[in-house]
């Protein structure tokens, strides 16, 4: 699997579903963003539903690919970032964490049975408050998007001089 060198980026989620939106909400400032500091040519930004077979589509033959996701817990702390790590040789199981009904779990264990998972995978998790039909996110998730586009920037950058690919 060394041979991969695509970044996929991927913000999970429904921009109409008030904090469901993070994952799009990080993706919007990480292409605005790219306009004054690109990333690397061989990073796709992608936003998906969460759907399983379109998660496992757009990080299929990724290197590395970063997923950023509104997330539940109970008691929840809105605008909290939880960072999850898999290597694709790895046997841990992340949590399903999503907002949606299928969730990042459940594509991480059929890309594993599929043969399908980037060789490293990183998921942000925010924790929402509001998941009501409605745009706009709540004031502590809009807080959290700014430093999560700037952690993203960095996990890239970190990527690509562990990946011995030199300066972003």
């Amino acid at each position: 699997m060394g041979s991969r060198q695509r970044i996929a980026v991927i913000g999970v989620g429904n921009e109409f579903r008030r904090d469901d939106g993070a994952g799009w909400a990080v993706l919007a400032g990480l292409r605005k963003r790219a306009s004054e500091r690109p990333l690397p040519s061989d990073t796709v930004l992608a936003t998906c539903d969460g759907d399983p077979g379109r998660l496992i589509g757009l990080w299929q033959d990724a290197e590395l690919a970063v997923v950023v996701d509104a997330a539940h817990a109970h008691p929840g702390v809105p605008g909290r970032v939880h960072r999850l790590e898999l290597d694709a040789g790895h046997p841990a199981q992340p949590p399903t964490t999503s907002s949606h009904g299928l969730g990042l779990g459940e594509a991480v264990e059929l890309a594993r049975a599929l043969g399908q998972l980037p060789d490293h995978l990183v998921v942000y998790a925010v924790e929402g408050a509001d998941s009501t039909l409605g745009t706009g996110l709540s004031p502590a998730v809009a807080a959290a998007v700014e430093p999560l586009v700037r952690v993203v920037e960095s996990e890239i950058a970190r990527h690509r001089r562990t990946a011995g690919r030199g300066p972003v």
